[in-house]
């Protein structure tokens, strides 16, 4: 065994606590240093996030905006279709009406 350079077992001893609490020091946390370009370059992230999530709600709204104005030009093409149809069932029926009243009319003759 080497002859240890500490005369006696007390500094021995303190040597040891020292060492042992050295090496709990590795294990604990250290207190982080923030770069300020860090933050500025978070903080510009977060900017360009924000527009971007602006920009997208903007689009949705847009999208949203046209697709109601094409379901009401639709309906209204379609209340269109269902009026002439229904003006022209009408017209069918009166010529029916015509054409019966005018030949129970020559029957009577």
């Amino acid at each position: 065994m080497k002859p240890s350079k500490l005369p006696n077992f007390a500094d021995r001893q303190a040597a040891s606590a020292e060492a042992k609490k050295a090496l709990a020091a590795k294990f604990k946390p250290k207190p982080t240093i923030v770069d300020a370009a860090f933050e500025e370059r978070r903080a510009q992230r977060q900017a360009e996030l924000e527009a971007l999530r602006t920009q997208r709600a903007a689009e949705r709204t847009a999208k949203r905006e046209e697709a109601a104005r094409k379901e009401a030009e639709r309906k209204a093409l379609e209340a269109e279709i269902a009026e002439a149809m229904e003006l022209e069932l009408r017209a069918k029926q009166k010529a029916a009406r015509d054409a019966r009243y005018l030949a129970r009319k020559q029957r009577r003759k």
